[in-house]
Formats: C-alpha cells, sequence, structure tokens
C-alpha cells in the first residue's frame, strides 16, 4: 500500500535541510521530551540509532550524555544525513521501510517525527525490533491524526466552495488507537504510548505553510493534487482559517499532536502479566468494598 510519495519525501527534506536550524523548533521540542523518557530508564546502551534524524536535533541533545555509548544516525534524504554529520557523529542515507542493519545489532533505536511517512509502518516496526538485541529499547515519536487539523479543514472547505471539490492538502497521520496495536502486532514487548498536544500560533496561514515547507513536513501523500493550487482556493482558505481558528490576538493556532511509542524487543527477564485468578490481593479490599458473588445467569 502506497499512502506517501517517499521520493517526494526525500525531496521535501533535501531541500528544507540546507535552512532547517531557523525552522526546527518542533524538532526540538519533540526530541527534548523523547530524552526525557530516555534519561527515566536506567538501562544503559552501547550502540544507538537515530532513525529518520533529519539535520542531527537528537545526536546534538545527546552531546556527553552517559545513556549513550555510540549514536548512528540515518535519513532517507542525503543532504539531512550531511548536515547531521559532525562533533565525530556518523550519519548515512537509508531508508525505514528498507532498514540496513544487521539482526540484534542494536541496543537502541530512537526516532523523532519521522516515521508518520512511512507506508507500511508494521512492517517498519518489525525491521527495527529484529535490528535491536534482545531487552533493546524502541522510543519515538510521530504525528498523531490531529496535528494540523484547522489548516486541513480549512483548505479542504476553501476547495470545495471554489472548485466543487476537494483533494488531500494534508497528509494523513497516525491513529493513537491503534498505535500500542501496531508494536504488539511487530512483537515488541511492554508498549506504551502517550499523547502530547503541542499549539503554536503564527501571524496568518501562509507563514504556517512556509514553516512547513522550511521543516521538509509539507504534503507527500500520493493523492496529492499535482502542480501549483489556484491561488484563490489558498486565499479563501487562508480567510476561513483566520475567521475560525484566531486566538484573542488576532493570530491563528495550529495543532501538533505528537504519539510517543515505547516498546522493548522481547526478553526472558521482563515482567509478565500474570495469569487471571492468580492475584494476591482482593481488588475489593484495597478499595474498602464488600465482595459480593453472583450466581451463575444471574443478570448484572
Amino acid at each position: 500500500m502506497h499512502v506517501f510519495d517517499r521520493r517526494a519525501v526525500r525531496r521535501h527534506r533535501d531541500r528544507a535541510a540546507p535552512g532547517l536550524g531557523a525552522a526546527d523548533f518542533l524538532f526540538r521540542e519533540s526530541a527534548e521530551r523523547l530524552l526525557d523518557r530516555l534519561n527515566d530508564v536506567t538501562h544503559r546502551f552501547p550502540l544507538a540509532l537515530d532513525l529518520g534524524c533529519h539535520g542531527g536535533t537528537v545526536g546534538a541533545l545527546l552531546t556527553g550524555s552517559a545513556k549513550i555509548d555510540r549514536l548512528i544516525q540515518c535519513d532517507v534524504s542525503p543532504a539531512m544525513a550531511r548536515a547531521a554529520r559532525g562533533n565525530g557523529r556518523v550519519a548515512f542515507v537509508a531508508d525505514e521501510e528498507a532498514l540496513p542493519v544487521a539482526d540484534g545489532a542494536l541496543d537502541l533505536v530512537i526516532s523523532n517525527l519521522s516515521l508518520h511517512w512511512v507506508n507500511d509502518l508494521p512492517g517498519a516496526l518489525i525491521q527495527i525490533r529484529r535490528a535491536l538485541k534482545p531487552d533493546g529499547l524502541f522510543l519515538a515519536s510521530v504525528f498523531g491524526l490531529d496535528t494540523l487539523k484547522e489548516l486541513r479543514a480549512s483548505l479542504l472547505e476553501a476547495e470545495a466552495e471554489i472548485s466543487g471539490g476537494a483533494g488531500r492538502r494534508v497528509s494523513p497521520f497516525t491513529d493513537v488507537r491503534d498505535a500500542g496495536g501496531l508494536l504488539s502486532r511487530a512483537g515488541f514487548a511492554l508498549p506504551v504510548v502517550d499523547l502530547d498536544t503541542i499549539t503554536t500560533t503564527y501571524t496568518d496561514m501562509f507563514r504556517l505553510m512556509a514553516d512547513l515547507r522550511a521543516m521538509g513536513e509539507t504534503n507527500a501523500a500520493v493523492g496529492r493534487r499535482p502542480g501549483a493550487s489556484r491561488r484563490d482556493v489558498f486565499t479563501r482558505a487562508a480567510e476561513i482559517y483566520a475567521a475560525r481558528y484566531s486566538d484573542p490576538r488576532g493570530r491563528i493556532v495550529a495543532t501538533f499532536q505528537i504519539i510517543t511509542q515505547t516498546a522493548w524487543a522481547p526478553h526472558p527477564r521482563q515482567q509478565k502479566a500474570l495469569r487471571p485468578g492468580s492475584a494476591e490481593a482482593r481488588l475489593a479490599d484495597a478499595l474498602g468494598a464488600t465482595e459480593t458473588k453472583m450466581s451463575q445467569g444471574t443478570p448484572p
């Protein structure tokens, strides 16, 4: 199944790489939150991979960290991989859909706002799990379903109003309800999924779109409309956006929903769920309640 044009993803990142430092605030914020979670883990990781490294934000924040002995980085964009190199850090070009890493080679895979562009996410997660050593950690953030919901709604309404139809203007994102299930399907143990919402403001819709372009995050969906779009559609969309999604200061609001996934490659020493009926304490005792047993067939 091809939802995204991976060549377009690479082109967008190549174009954004030279000036990414002026527009990477979202990558930095998400990376800092990921590393906060990493610091809560007691493990030490001899070899880690930053998968979809962009310009090396995670690597820069990990400089001097005692958590990781050696970090390698990769990105689908050659320009991003070049930008990520520095201070002795290694970066190479690789596609998340065909991970060139041997089974059991890594202690940690960390991915910051990159895997939402993958067509076969279950397949990519399986490759990541195989690349990890037993008890290796996978820690990733992806954009969630409500990301850019205001922009999506404004563009759809403007295009339907002016053109009589609507194409896909904003790429689809992951539903948080599916995130944990995907980890389990890929064979990970102890999956945990968190959801954060970051709200930013802009002077207008065009400033937001310029930032998305500067981040390499413009639409790469297969069903997007080719060629230049009509200016009147964007002008009308900007009017709708300003009218419906502005704060009291008159600045438009943009929502970025970030899903964080944490999971481990299976290992025998990891915690296991207790079998049903094996608990040593009763829930009724913990709640200070009286337990009433129901006979078979008694309605609740």
